[in-house]
């Protein structure tokens, strides 16, 4: 079951579910549609190691937009900032986005519950799109969760990605005991 847009914002208005920036004409029927931020990175080496801290280096989008390349992976963020309490929220790509040939993460469309921050997109383009800050990227939506939840995303001990800053964040497979 998907949460409908009344009850997305019954989940806000008892803070289950924040949404920073939030815009009440980016709210559709059971789905909040997400936007580009302005800093994108690329992985500093082309070969990457699953077991090595892959360092990237961050660029800002210009106003006249960035033209992404095929078989490079780049890293986006959101505009926004958000936490979800209660609720499994999954991150989309936009069928506008997909028309484009932009994919907006490759495995990682899946958040916790008790994920809080702006999210990290893997994109990935199928030939070269100009792409701007601000744009429609993706859409956010949340499913109920059967049964209680033990210890929540941001209050584990390992969360690799909770409190994610408004900048992509790279890899922490390495830090994996394998």
């Amino acid at each position: 079951m998907i949460l409908s847009d009344k009850r997305i914002l019954e989940e806000m208005d008892k803070g289950t579910i924040v949404i920073k920036p939030y815009t009440r004409t980016c709210l559709g029927s059971n789905s909040y549609d997400v936007h580009l931020g302005g800093n994108l990175a690329t992985y500093d080496s082309d070969e990457l190691d699953a077991k090595k801290h892959n360092t990237i280096s961050h660029f800002q989008i210009p106003d006249e937009g960035f033209v992404l390349q095929p078989d490079t992976l780049y890293l986006g963020v959101t505009e926004e900032y958000t936490e979800t309490h209660a609720h499994v929220p999954f991150l989309e790509g936009k069928s506008s986005t997909g028309r484009l040939g932009i994919d907006i993460h490759a495995t990682a469309g899946k958040g916790d519950v008790g994920f809080c921050g702006n999210w990290t997109l893997e994109i990935s383009v199928k030939k070269p799109v100009r792409v701007y800050k601000g744009m429609p990227i993706g859409q956010l939506i949340y499913f109920p969760v059967e049964g209680e939840i033990e210890v929540k995303y941001n209050q584990k001990s390992n969360a690799k990605y909770s409190g994610q800053p408004n900048r992509p964040v790279e890899s922490m497979m390495w830090k994996n005991s394998f």
